[in-house]
């Protein structure tokens, strides 16, 4: 009789969800592969990591100095996410847009203090917003979507941490 023999396991991530063990394809590589020891405080913007995760919070007294994945990347001046508002609808509707993307990113960044505008650039294309995070972007998007109409499509990168989202004037 044969001995029992069982399937190769698949390299997991370390993540759970759900008691699954997943996978994820697309690595942040700004993120710790493990978690911080300790307390840590980003010098930049005051982040707090604390329990595995970047919090805004108060300043322990124990914590040491270290910038958070944000911060790094807006010094990098590499994005993980770019929103191109195209047209001369967006360059009329300017400040309005700024206002809108301002107000979400207010929102998403009280409760993710890693997902932030690094810039916003007026260019010949339009307008031109760059974030911290690939989630942001969709939010951003899908917010301009709601206030101005048009047409709006999504790109995630397949080959790495990136997302473009391209919105255009209806009409």
């Amino acid at each position: 009789m044969k001995p029992l023999q069982s399937a190769p396991k698949p390299e997991l991530s370390g993540r759970r969800t759900a008691d699954r063990a997943r996978r994820e394809p697309f690595l942040d590589p700004y993120q710790a592969r493990r978690k911080l020891k300790g307390s840590t405080v980003c010098p930049k913007c005051g982040a707090v990591y604390h329990h595995g995760r970047w919090k805004w919070g108060q300043r322990p007294d124990d914590a040491r100095a270290e910038p958070c994945p944000a911060c790094r990347r807006i010094a990098d001046s590499l994005p993980a996410g770019t929103v191109t508002l195209h047209g001369a609808f967006a360059q009329q509707h300017k400040d309005e847009i700024i206002g809108l993307a301002r107000h979400e990113e207010a929102a998403e960044k009280g409760e993710h203090p890693l997902n932030r505008i690094m810039a916003i650039a007026d260019t010949p294309e339009g307008l031109v917003i760059d974030t911290t995070d690939i989630h942001l972007p969709r939010r951003l998007g899908e917010a301009v979507k709601r206030a101005f109409h048009g047409n709006l499509a999504m790109h995630f990168d397949d080959a790495g941490y990136f997302v473009r989202v391209d919105w255009r004037a209806p009409g």
